[in-house]
Parts: C-alpha cells; structure tokens; sequence
C-alpha cells in the first residue's frame, strides 16, 4: 500500500439548500503532515461529535474506490480528498481491516478504529441529497484511525498492517450493527 494523497482542510462556512453550514470536509492535498494524537497538522473537523477526536483522529480511503466512484458520478470532479479524507491510500483493503489492526503510514502508528458513516456533509459536498444514501450502500465507507504513534505523512509514504488484532472484527461489521460476541 502507498498513500497517493495527504488531504486536510479549515473549517468553513457554506450555504445548502437554505441552511447554513460549518464543515471541514473539503479537503485539499498537500505534500505531508504531522500526524499528532488529534489528527493531521492544519486539518481542522468542524462537529467533533461525529468527526475528529482521539478514536476519529485519521480518515483513511482507498484510492482504489476513486475508479468505481468515477463509472457512477460521470463528469464529476473527484480529485483526492473528495471524501473527506486524510490520507488516500493505492491498495487499500478496507473491507479487510478489522478492529484494533495496526497500520504503519509513514512515521506514525494507527489503529483501525471504526468506520466513516456518511452525514449531510457529504450530500452537501457533491450537492446530492441522495448521496448519503448511495455512499452508505456503496459499502465504500473507508477507515477512521486513532493514533498510537505520533509522527509525519507524506505523499508517496509506504502504508502497511502491522498486527492483525486477533479477534478479528472487521470494522465494517460495525456499520452493519454487528454485535461482537463473547467466546
């Protein structure tokens, strides 16, 4: 796995179908990041109780997602970062990481937490009321990370698991409202 693109952004203030809005999710590349406990240097999250924190601190999305995306929203402008996300990883398997795997991008350590439920903000960003809807059924929902080990990201950085948790939860089981189960 390589990341391709490093994504952050300042919260601003929008206008959508008559409400007003504060959101962090337009996120522009930049050639790398300090990664600290909280997230990526000059990223900022504009509701922390859905998004940011110490358990939502990365957002992680496959760039392998970019081409199925592309076939579905012809003429749409997608370039990196359009999810919302921090880093955008080539050969990412997100349906393949589970709860608690380690992943090590760049300098820094992170944990697979849980995954991206969509909100408003993403309608929002593509301007389609139904995209909540759509990208949830995608089940391209991507990774959020807590951060274990502080350090720096950069564009062509190498990402790789680490230690695969042995319970073995995959983390999009949780958008699915699995259980875990006691053995």
């Amino acid at each position: 796995m390589k990341i391709v693109s490093v994504n952050v952004s300042e919260v601003r203030t929008v206008q959508w179908r008559g409400e007003t809005m504060t959101t962090g999710i337009f996120k522009k590349p930049v050639p790398g990041a300090a990664v600290g406990r909280l997230g990526l240097a000059g990223d900022r999250q504009a509701d922390l109780s859905v998004h940011g924190g110490h358990d939502k601190a990365i957002y992680a999305y496959s760039e392998d997602h970019y081409a199925w995306w592309r076939q579905r929203l012809p003429g749409t402008d997608l370039p990196y970062g359009s999810f919302g996300e921090n880093l955008t990883v080539n050969g990412f398997n997100d349906n393949e990481a589970c709860v608690g795997d380690l992943y090590r991008a760049g300098s820094a350590l992170l944990m697979a937490v849980e995954p991206r439920l969509p909100c408003v903000k993403l309608a929002m960003r593509f301007d389609d009321p139904g995209m909540v809807k759509t990208f949830a059924q995608s089940g391209r929902l991507g990774i959020y990370f807590r951060v274990v080990e502080e350090g720096t990201v950069k564009q062509g950085d190498p990402m790789e698991k680490t230690f695969a948790h042995p319970d073995r939860f995959p983390v999009y089981d949780l958008a699915l409202g699995k259980r875990l189960k006691k053995a």
